[in-house]
């Protein structure tokens, strides 16, 4: 896999708890980088604010800005998960509002740089959680450089209404940038509508569905053991295929030749 954006349109529908919960469970390297404009909540949250300094994407970006210092600085900036094999690191998001300011013009600069990790050695894929579109200075460029984009709803009708028009605002962004079809899908949390009448209302596929597992969410969000048994994290592991897959299904489209390369036109 290479990048994978999590992103919602309105509310609270889980977009941090479903990608943190996918980073601990996976089994690929995987670097959680929190692009939220509105603020990171993994530090203060889940790690409980223990850390030695500042550090993350809001550090990066002051340092991009000054001297260019991306690539040098970039690994000193992660937080190791599950220390010290550093195979789940954390980018932690902006904790002062002023630091979103220098992040915003950088989009496009952190979009390129993570599709350079995949190829590391060792590589590292992606989970990008880019928070709700609307706010101030969404981060678009990681959504058109994504090679799956999961929109996280909710279930009930007020959560759906408003992903109807984000899906429709991404599915236009994404024409008028040319980024190839097939990389949106739905992951829906909680109960409500079933996933086959909610993709059917909607006009986009939902891959997974994640519970209501509050106990689970409740340290993901605040602090706490974070059990691989439980409903969310089991979950969060079963989605790791059906991503696979469409990321394989998408590749394999992008590679097939056109005429212009060689292939006779059909008669």
């Amino acid at each position: 896999m290479a990048i994978i954006a999590l992103v919602s349109a309105k509310g609270s529908p889980g977009v941090t708890t479903t990608a943190l919960a996918c980073t601990l469970s996976w089994h690929r390297r995987l670097v959680l980088a929190e692009c939220d404009p509105a603020g990171g909540s993994v530090l203060a949250g889940y790690l409980g604010g223990a850390l030695d300094g500042p550090r993350g994407i809001g550090e990066l970006a002051v340092g991009e800005l000054r001297d260019g210092s991306l690539e040098a600085t970039f690994w000193s900036q992660l937080v190791d998960l599950d220390a010290p094999r550093r195979e789940r690191l954390l980018l932690p998001g902006v904790v002062d509002p002023a630091q979103a300011g220098s992040v915003a013009p950088l989009w496009q600069r952190f979009a390129d740089f993570f599709r350079t990790l995949e190829k590391g050695r060792p590589g590292y894929d992606v989970i990008v959680d880019c928070g709700r579109l609307q706010v101030f200075g969404p981060p678009w460029p990681l959504l058109r450089a994504a090679d799956v984009v999961l929109l996280v709803t909710r279930a009930q009708l007020p959560g759906l209404s408003g992903t109807r028009s984000m899906i429709r605002a991404i599915e236009r962004d994404f024409t008028d940038h040319r980024v190839p079809p097939g990389t949106l899908r739905l992951v829906v949390v909680g109960d409500g509508h079933g996933n086959g009448e909610i993709g059917k209302a909607l006009g986009m596929p939902v891959i997974a569905r994640m519970p209501e597992d509050r106990r689970t969410a409740q340290a993901l969000s605040f602090g706490g053991t974070v059990r691989a048994g439980r409903p969310l994290l089991r979950a969060a592991a079963a989605l790791e295929a059906p991503v696979r897959e469409l990321l394989e299904q998408r590749r394999a489209r992008l590679a097939w030749p056109t005429p212009a390369q060689g292939v006779p036109d059909a008669v």
